[in-house]
């Protein structure tokens, strides 16, 4: 009986707490939104925390900011190390808006230095909607779960039609092509996804690949907007 007392007082303090979490959670999705409501288009980019500089996903993702902000684009990244730090110091190499979405995490995140725009984050959902809400494109390097996970969830909006039809770049062909290969013979073929939504995202080879494709789509105006 004392173990279930224990247990009860347990859940009211935790009960007690709970609704003020709504506020946190209001204070972040404001904060976040006014800050991000800004008149650049942007991009935001997606990889790995462990590819460091020197790596040529590093320095291609470092390329990639910095054409896409000498073309009047800001970046949007996670705002950590590897992939993140690389994309958001090409921006500012590019004199552009390196926008750096920093969340606190057991190991490898930590703000990397190359932020205009830095925001902090408790809630992994609201950093989320935040990736894509003012996003005019993504764009996704090589990486592990998280990756993957932000990758597929990008797709899945679009192809719900969660948010509109906004550019997605895959870049790295040996790294993603298996993975490809199973969702068209796999998940294709046993009918889990219309044919077209095999054209939700393109592959690409590297930096400029993917920034001709966002040019070219943007030319025949796909904006982003969560709906």
């Amino acid at each position: 009986m004392e173990k279930i007392a224990q247990k009860n007082h347990c859940w009211d303090d935790w009960t007690k707490d709970e609704p003020w979490r709504i506020f946190r959670i209001m204070s972040e999705f404001v904060e976040s939104f006014e800050t991000m409501n800004i008149e650049a288009p942007l991009i935001t980019v997606f990889g790995s925390a462990r590819k460091k500089e020197g790596d040529p996903a590093y320095e291609d993702a470092r390329k990639l900011g910095r054409l896409l902000a000498e073309h009047g684009y800001g970046i949007i990244t996670g705002g950590g190390p590897g992939i993140m730090e690389a994309a958001n110091r090409g921006a500012t190499e590019g004199n552009g808006v390196s926008i750096g979405l920093n969340i606190k995490l057991p190991a490898e995140q930590r703000p990397n230095l190359y932020q205009s725009i830095s925001l902090d984050f408790r809630y992994f959902f609201i950093r989320k909607v935040c990736f894509l809400k003012y996003a005019q494109g993504v764009v996704i390097y090589p990486g592990g779960f998280g990756t993957m996970d932000e990758m597929f969830e990008v797709i899945t909006l679009i192809q719900t039609d969660k948010i509109n039809r906004i550019p997605v770049a895959v870049i790295g062909k040996e790294f993603w092509a298996p993975l490809w290969d199973w969702v068209r013979q796999t998940v294709f073929g046993e009918n889990m996804i219309a044919e077209n939504d095999l054209e939700l995202c393109r592959l690409c080879e590297n930096a400029d690949e993917a920034f001709s494709f966002i040019l070219e789509s943007h030319r025949y105006g796909m904006p982003c907007t969560i709906k």
